[in-house]
């Protein structure tokens, strides 16, 4: 047992704090429920976790240092080993073979859309030309009115 101030157990600070909790936020209260009820369970737990992941971190080590060609073991039928092997680098380089089509196919469909960007564009700037030409090149004078508004002279309005 220890003798910290806030322990899994039914203390006034614990229950103040899962109070505290419930007035903030619930999760925070149920939260401390839980610290209160299991928290002496937690250093089991942790050392549990931390076995699992360790021999889980050893099982992938060591799997990978024994690793077979394409993660098969060999069946004891050597017919059937070869063929499976044989079938197996065919489809690794049709595998190959389609992905460069694809990245070929990738680059044409990119360039179809480069090119149609590059030929609206062109549109638009054609377009636009023609309309900055037909604009007269003279700027009309507008007429500045001037109203009074209460016996003073409003510039502009």
């Amino acid at each position: 047992m220890t003798n910290a101030l806030i322990r899994p157990a039914w203390t006034p600070v614990t229950i103040a704090m899962m109070v505290i909790g419930f007035m903030i936020f619930w999760p925070l209260g149920l939260a401390m429920i839980a610290y209160i009820i299991w928290g002496d369970r937690l250093d089991q737990f942790k050392a549990d976790v931390n076995n699992a992941t360790d021999s889980m971190a050893n099982t992938f080590k060591r799997g990978a240092s024994y690793a077979k060609p394409h993660g098969f073991d060999r069946t004891g039928n050597v017919a059937f080993d070869d063929w499976r092997e044989a079938e197996l680098r065919r489809l690794d380089e049709k595998r190959r073979e389609l992905d460069s089509m694809r990245a070929e196919f990738d680059d044409y469909a990119r360039e179809l859309r480069r090119a149609k960007d590059q030929e609206e564009f062109d549109h638009f700037m054609k377009h636009r030309a023609k309309e900055v030409d037909a604009k007269p090149t003279k700027k009309t004078a507008t007429k500045k009115v001037r109203k009074s508004s209460g016996g003073e002279a409003v510039p502009g309005v």
